[in-house]
């Protein structure tokens, strides 16, 4: 598979095996980065999120953690081709043998949640995409420890996966702040959101993404959210 063009960057993913998707695109264009000088990337892949984050905050500083060995290659080569080489590190380890002196003002993750029962026969795969990797529960407890005290924790997941989700950040003083639902097109279901959640309690922010007036004919909202990244827009 070719490399991916962005605007400012190219991303292969020849050796990834989960490629380049919207979930990452818009959860990397969509992510409050102010104040965020310091930013870890949980399930990093190609490191795409990486790399979106480094081109909207130059001055940040940006830890990928991957643990599938093949993925991990292809993002550390994709940081070190880019721009901000310097201000990218990829880290080959899973969430949870994971540590870090420092605490993070954001944590930001695309994490899998595919039940075992959607298995493929690619064992690299299925890594990437399943919840039996990084639970819910364990990524929500160990993001914790690595926030900072007036932090960020941003992910995005499926529309189903919310109630379960926030009740396990609720458990761990995670408080839900904003949220995106998100919808492919006008008629279809919500089928993905992205939360934004803190250690402080606030007024919920709600917010609804439709991707796409009609087939490759993108909304208004979408194409200013993503028009600093995809090449045609």
């Amino acid at each position: 598979m070719s490399d991916f063009k962005f605007k400012q960057f190219e991303v292969a993913q020849d050796k990834s095996a989960m490629k380049i998707g919207t979930d990452s695109v818009l959860l990397g264009s969509w992510s409050d980065l102010e104040n965020s000088r310091s930013i870890l990337d949980i399930g990093c892949g190609t490191g795409l999120i990486c790399l979106m984050a480094a081109q909207r905050n130059p001055s940040s500083l940006i830890k990928g953690i991957e643990l599938e060995v093949n993925a991990f290659k292809q993002a550390t080569e994709n940081c070190k081709k880019s721009n901000w080489s310097n201000k990218i590190s990829i880290i080959h380890s899973s969430l949870q043998s994971f540590n870090s002196s420092s605490k993070f003002d954001l944590i930001i993750s695309n994490p899998p949640f595919f039940s075992g029962s959607t298995e493929s026969e690619d064992s690299e795969r299925n890594l990437a995409r399943n919840t039996h990797t990084l639970p819910f529960k364990y990524l929500i407890e160990k993001s914790k420890a690595l926030l900072d005290k007036n932090g960020k924790f941003i992910v995005i997941i499926p529309f189903d996966s919310k109630t379960k989700f926030c009740d396990l950040a609720n458990n761990n003083n995670l408080f839900l702040n904003k949220i995106c639902f998100i919808k492919g097109n006008i008629s279809s279901p919500i089928k993905r959101i992205m939360m934004e959640f803190s250690f402080a309690k606030s007024e919920l922010i709600k917010e609804e993404l439709t991707i796409e007036v009609d087939r490759h004919q993108y909304t208004k909202e979408y194409i200013s959210l993503c028009k600093d990244f995809y090449l045609k827009m």
